[in-house]
């Protein structure tokens, strides 16, 4: 027993080590930490085994699918499906089902001819799902989330994620019908039915009691362990009746995407998700049948480059009926061509199943890996492929908008402005023009509003009436007054605090009482000319003295311009270099100490 429980121990430590190791390696070469995980897998499975009976920990690890697709549907509120309804079950629907059906077709007419069609349509549907993982990664890394191909890409990508349900879904439904069942469909039907009408009923009328329940006490492991209860009590539901644990965990989701815990219970399922995710993509890896690959592998080198180019040409077509251009088109094609992780899933539930054969799952994981393994040239072609035209702007896109300072405009000034308020602990909404600044600043881990601060509907969409001050950052008189005026006219209570170019421009915000403004320029010359002085031999007191002066000389300079003109205040200018004499006016008038009698001073 004692030698049993050491084993048990050892390959813990085992495909601890090999995540450890893969995931940033693989992450390190562009690979993603899906292809690694599945490469330890391997390693250490078939090919050194090191550990062995990957079926038993892929029922474990399943566990991980589950809780990730309860934090999809955290992640969908109603009323943010509802935005995007046309993108997501417009498009993305029209992907899937095209994709699927052709997929379908091919399978049925090539050698895999000889299986069922249950095993077909599982093919064909896996397939048809793209990486979530990959695809978001590249948009991330190229800061491109937020232009209009890349919010398009993640309506699909959102609506793939949703098809995983239905599909795994369909997976109990298409095995094969054992003697021993007694239930007729008509009975499965209603036990199904009765197990989503149940858990709907508790979402609504007793999870946020419980929650709310739990955390008036303040344990915290308590909240972990109950978020945990309803994550895995709704899968075992929908598992007895029928039905598949994702589509539990999903449903248990979304009931909680508007619970004012969603947040807390995200942060306590995200570590178990992850580690158990990891584990899922190991034992993955620990089940594939080497030699079935080897044997095969015609097969793969020929289906990849087919269903790459099949998926793409689909996604391609269906974006330019759905009102996208070329450009737009052609890059979400090259982005979305490859099968996903989730393919991993859907065709190891199928095998255990018994829909098909493990050497045909084996195979199609393949096939999914070496497409994932594609995806960053297929995206590069697609790059080239398109034309000069720029259709692929930002969109403006507000979710999550609104915080205690909005800042208009992230160019060098800005950059600085905000470094300082997030170190002080501030929550800052920044809104830009650029598509190429926000692209520049996401790849640095910044979230960035695409939006033009000149219109009312952009400020109150990026939550000016929540803030409790407006930072117009922009580099630009024009721009900056604009916004100025439109702030003063259309939300008279806010708080604003200017950047001026010059003293012209200073004079005129001014005039528009603004509440704070400052040159661009002022500051930094200020301490410009510190290090200037202090390098020539001047004293701190005396470097202090000077600045002091240079600046109350300035500010009362631009009292004179503010009532006589900017031409006036010339006197206050220093035109050339001032004889060393005390800052300050002695109060009476000095003599000398070397006069004799005879001599008087000069009056």
């Amino acid at each position: 027993m004692a030698a049993e429980g050491l084993s048990y121990y050892s390959h813990a430590l085992v495909l601890l080590g090999g995540a450890v190791i893969a995931a940033p390696l693989a992450k390190r070469i562009g690979l993603g930490t899906v292809l690694g995980y599945l490469a330890a897998g391997v390693i250490i499975g078939p090919i050194s085994r090191l550990v062995s009976g990957g079926e038993r920990i892929l029922q474990f690890a399943e566990l991980g699918v589950v809780l990730l697709l309860f934090l999809i549907g955290l992640e969908l509120k109603p009323s943010r499906l509802w935005s995007m309804r046309k993108e997501i079950f417009g498009l993305g629907l029209a992907q899937v089902l095209v994709t699927g059906l052709v997929l379908l077709g091919i399978v049925t007419a090539t050698a895999w001819s000889s299986h069922a069609l249950s095993a077909a349509a599982i093919i064909g549907f896996g397939l048809a799902l793209s990486s979530t993982a990959f695809a978001l990664q590249i948009l991330e890394e190229r800061g491109e989330r937020s232009t209009a191909y890349g919010q398009r890409a993640f309506s699909i990508l959102l609506f793939q994620d949703l098809a995983i349900v239905p599909i795994l879904a369909l997976v109990p439904l298409l095995t094969p019908v054992h003697p021993e069942t007694q239930a007729t469909p008509l009975q499965d039907f209603a036990i199904a039915l009765a197990a989503i009408a149940f858990l709907i009923a508790a979402g609504r009328y007793l999870l946020n009691p419980l929650f709310q329940l739990i955390a008036s006490t303040g344990a915290r492991e308590a909240m972990i362990a109950a978020a945990l209860l309803v994550v895995i009590g709704a899968a075992v539901l929908m598992q007895f009746a029928g039905m598949s644990m994702a589509m539990g965990s999903f449903l248990a989701g979304v009931l909680l995407a508007e619970s004012s815990y969603r947040h807390e219970l995200e942060a306590d399922i995200e570590p178990f998700r992850g580690i158990l995710l990891a584990l899922f993509f190991m034992a993955v890896g620990l089940s594939l049948e080497l030699d079935v690959i080897v044997e095969n592998y015609a097969v793969i080198i020929i289906a990849v480059p087919v269903l790459m180019l099949v998926k793409s040409l689909i996604i391609y077509g269906l974006c330019r009926i759905f009102g996208s251009p070329h450009n737009q088109a052609i890059r979400i094609a090259g982005l979305l061509p490859q099968s996903g992780e989730f393919g991993f899933v859907i065709f190891t539930t199928a095998a255990a199943a018994g829909i098909f054969p493990a050497s045909i799952a084996s195979i199609l994981i393949a096939i999914v890996t070496v497409s994932m393994a594609l995806t960053p040239f297929a995206s590069a072609i697609a790059n080239k492929l398109r034309r000069d035209e720029t259709d692929d702007d930002m969109v403006e896109n507000f979710e999550g908008a609104g915080s205690d300072v909005l800042m208009i405009g992230f160019s060098r000034f800005g950059q600085i402005v905000s470094q300082t308020l997030l170190a002080g602990g501030s929550e800052v909404t920044i809104i830009d023009h650029s598509a190429e600044r926000i692209r520049s600043a996401t790849k640095f881990g910044f979230k960035i509003y695409f939006g033009d601060g000149t219109r009312r509907d952009v400020l109150a969409s990026a939550g000016i009436e929540k803030a409790k001050l407006v930072a117009v950052c922009t580099h630009e008189k024009a721009t900056t007054d604009k916004i100025v005026d439109l702030v003063q006219a259309e939300f008279p209570g806010a708080r604003i605090f200017a950047r001026a170019y010059d003293r012209a421009h200073t004079l005129s915000l001014r005039e528009r009482e603004v509440e704070y403004e400052l040159r661009e320029t002022l500051e930094s010359s200020f301490i410009f000319s510190r290090k200037t002085l202090e390098a020539l031999g001047l004293d701190d007191e005396r470097v202090d003295a000077i600045i002091d002066e240079t600046r109350k000389r300035d500010e009362e300079r631009l009292r004179i311009q503010s009532v006589e003109g900017i031409q006036s205040g010339g006197h206050m200018l220093h035109t050339k270099p001032v004889s060393p004499e005390p800052l300050i006016k002695p109060t009476k008038e000095a003599e000398r100490l070397d006069l004799d009698e005879t001599e008087q001073p000069v009056k």
